[in-house]
């Protein structure tokens, strides 16, 4: 059963107290914000990380909820918790607040203190504390977003709100933060560092060190594998010279990659290739119908947008130059 329907409500139970935010390095938006600070606001606290697919896929929602609820005493805070060691550059987080519209408070938790004084464990997590700092919900993961918002309704209404919108947010997601294709979605989250890989096919692995790989043919459904020289390190590949290609099988709509130039300030080209060929119309928003694009920046890229025919599909990218570094391939 759902707490809630349109005209009906159900008990939430409290689940504990809004923990400190005293560890945070920094704040964007805002000045500091504590839990004193925020007596008598509903808040929703949401743990992020600017390259993760699953919380950008919330992002459209959450933002509305910002905006649709503040002037009724809603409060959001984002608390940014890295997972790949250049999401701790606040320069970084800085430029994907901007470019993502994130407008609401965001504390910085590059040392993981906020995360741990929450005990969370998960990008992303959302609690939802009422007007005494009492936590009366949490949504882990995506998904629940008419429940989500129900609960702000109500704790609104709790906290004295009475003329509180009963519709719920009307969101038209672009970009990353379109959701999912759950029916055509067969492939996971796969890391390119050794420390979580899985599925690498090519012979001869060498941790730190570097190798020549070949990609064996065929590939069987998620497995990767590299061509050329490169080094695959504890968290990221690398390729050393020209030429360095990645290949994996995947099944899915959307096909990303995190990755970005080893140097700040400096550009990598790269091509994609879907099945051999140009991916026309199945590009992603990061590279052209020849499948061209350029990396300026380390983030999440949009490989592939397939429009139709979802299937099983090889995808390769090729570094004609030296200076990328590649991290993790995710799906939707």
């Amino acid at each position: 059963m759902t707490l809630f329907s349109r005209h009906r409500s159900y008990p939430l139970p409290v689940e504990g107290h809004l923990a400190s935010f005293d560890g945070a390095t920094g704040w964007l938006n805002s000045p500091p914000l504590s839990a004193e600070d925020l007596r008598g606001k509903v808040v929703l606290v949401d743990f992020w990380t600017y390259t993760c697919i699953n919380w950008l896929r919330t992002l459209a929602y959450v933002r509305a909820w910002a905006e649709k609820y503040e002037s009724d005493g809603l409060v959001v805070i984002g608390v940014h918790t890295p997972e790949f060691p250049f999401e701790r550059d606040e320069d970084n987080v800085r430029w994907a607040v901007e470019e993502m519209a994130v407008g609401y408070p965001v504390a910085l938790d590059p040392d993981y203190e906020v995360w741990r004084a929450f005990s969370n464990h998960y990008w992303p997590a959302a609690y939802y504390a009422d007007a005494e700092g009492q936590i009366r919900h949490h949504q882990f993961g995506e998904g629940g977003y008419e429940e989500s918002e129900r609960v702000i309704q109500m704790l609104l209404r709790e906290a004295g709100r009475e003329d509180v919108a009963d519709d719920l947010v009307s969101v038209a997601p672009q970009g990353f933060e379109v959701q999912a294709d759950w029916d055509n979605l067969s492939s996971p989250e796969t890391y390119l560092g050794y420390e979580q890989a899985q599925n690498f096919a090519s012979p001869g692995f060498a941790a730190d060190e570097s190798r020549t790989y070949a990609v064996p043919e065929p590939l069987n459904l998620n497995e990767w594998a590299l061509a050329g020289d490169w080094t695959i390190q504890a968290g990221a590949s690398v390729p050393n010279g020209a030429d360095g290609r990645l290949a994996f099988r995947f099944h899915a709509r959307d096909a990303h990659l995190v990755m970005g130039p080893r140097e700040r300030g400096t550009e990598v080209p790269f091509r994609v290739l879907l099945d051999g060929e140009l991916p026309g119309a199945a590009h992603g928003g990061d590279v052209d119908e020849d499948g061209n694009g350029t990396l300026s920046r380390q983030r999440l890229h949009q490989l592939i947008r397939q429009p139709e025919s979802i299937r099983d599909r090889t995808l390769e990218i090729t570094f004609p130059e030296a200076g990328a570094e590649v991290y993790c391939f995710t799906f939707g």
